[in-house]
């Protein structure tokens, strides 16, 4: 049976644009229909690079074109609130990048707005797109290793670790009160809610800025970039660039985390490991292709990506045979997938795949940000996650 056609338009066509595009177009049932960039010079560009069928001057014509029923929000974060908000009253279905918005306090009337417009609605944390990932998520919950005691890890990058190098992010107005946590941070905590089942409630932060003060030229560079070339003025950094937290989680379980994006060499190093009763997993997206099975009482294993070895939930992930690596853009792939098989499904709560983090999963990540920021302006003391 042929599946229907589905028109899907993106609004901000950055860094993270392109592999929308590519992810979509691998569906195969999926028709690009246009492109709404800062102005119309920059949409025609974008939307003749793209392969696109229509530029818009301004993200609401797109919104309004019949024949797109997904919007895809990839612009920078002080934009994800009004341009989500828009596709909701519309009643487009929406894939926005992450953070969900600014703030906690956006993102649960986006939450509540996506709820009363029965859509599907979706933040994109792929790294929840990874046939390991799903492979580590599926043997916890099976209890293979036991009820867990610890979850801890890292997501370190050095990006940012030439002070000219000047990022929207770095701008509390145009990247909100949080840098690296509500960036990188905000990955590693959906990450491991998602593989442990299990939610965090409580936090603990210490928070620096490594990098005190930037050079810029007055643009701003895009991630993994250098800054642009000429003359600089200084600008003071007040959001963080490294930070340390303890975790609290639902059931008990303890854990613990560090990001930075001003450490050299660590180019994209993404580590998650769940310890339980009776063994423990390890996970680390700059070598997704292997899962670290540790035991105390046999030997250790390294679980290399293979269908053919892995649970079934987990293997319909994997699109290669073992032995054949599979990367960053097909995890990304897993889960734009996913989100279209929702919609084709219906869009029904009990139709969601498990990779697709909703709203209101993304509105928990908001909270816990937030909470760390007040653990840390408090001189660091626990501080309980916004359960609202």
């Amino acid at each position: 049976m042929q599946q229907a056609r589905i028109g899907m338009g993106l609004v901000g066509p950055g860094f993270i644009a392109p592999h929308h595009i590519d992810a979509v177009r691998r569906l195969g049932n999926v028709d690009v229909i246009g492109v709404a960039g800062m102005n119309l010079e920059e949409s025609t560009e974008k939307t003749a690079e793209y392969g696109a069928k229509r530029a818009y001057a301004h993200y609401l014509d797109l919104i309004a074109d019949p024949e797109i029923q997904v919007v895809h929000n990839t612009t920078p974060s002080q934009l994800h609130f009004e341009i989500s908000m828009a596709a909701l009253k519309a009643g487009k279905h929406i894939l926005s990048e992450k953070p969900l918005a600014l703030d906690a306090r956006q993102s649960r009337q986006l939450r509540d707005a996506a709820a009363e417009a029965g859509v599907v609605n979706a933040v994109n944390f792929n790294y929840r797109g990874n046939p390991l990932v799903q492979q580590a998520r599926s043997m916890t919950a099976g209890g293979e290793i036991g009820s867990l005691v610890f979850i801890h890890g890292h997501y370190l990058q050095d990006w940012m670790t030439n002070e000219n190098v000047y990022s929207w992010r770095s701008d509390p107005k145009q990247g909100g009160a949080s840098s690296a946590l509500a960036d990188i941070g905000s990955h590693w905590c959906n990450l491991a809610e998602h593989v442990s089942g299990q939610r965090i409630v409580s936090v603990l932060s210490d928070l620096t800025t490594v990098v005190k003060t930037r050079y810029t030229t007055g643009n701003t560079a895009g991630a993994f970039q250098q800054g642009a070339v000429g003359k600089r003025r200084p600008i003071e950094m007040v959001s963080e660039d490294l930070a340390s937290v303890l975790l609290r989680f639902e059931s008990g379980t303890k854990g613990s985390f560090n990001v930075g994006q001003v450490l050299p060499g660590h180019k994209n190093e993404l580590v998650l490991e769940l310890n339980g009763r009776t063994g423990s997993l390890r996970w680390n997206q700059e070598k997704q292709n292997e899962l670290w099975i540790g035991r105390e009482d046999k030997p250790n294993q390294l679980l290399g990506k293979n269908p053919s070895l892995m649970l079934p939930e987990a293997r319909t992930y994997a699109h290669l045979p073992g032995g054949h690596q599979e990367g960053w853009a097909d995890a990304f792939y897993n889960v734009i997938a996913d989100v279209y098989r929702w919609i084709q499904s219906g869009g029904s709560a009990s139709q969601r795949p498990a990779t697709v983090c909703t709203f209101a999963d993304a509105t928990h990540i908001n909270q816990i940000v937030e909470a760390l920021l007040k653990s840390h302006a408090l001189g660091g003391v626990w501080q309980q996650v916004d359960a609202d």
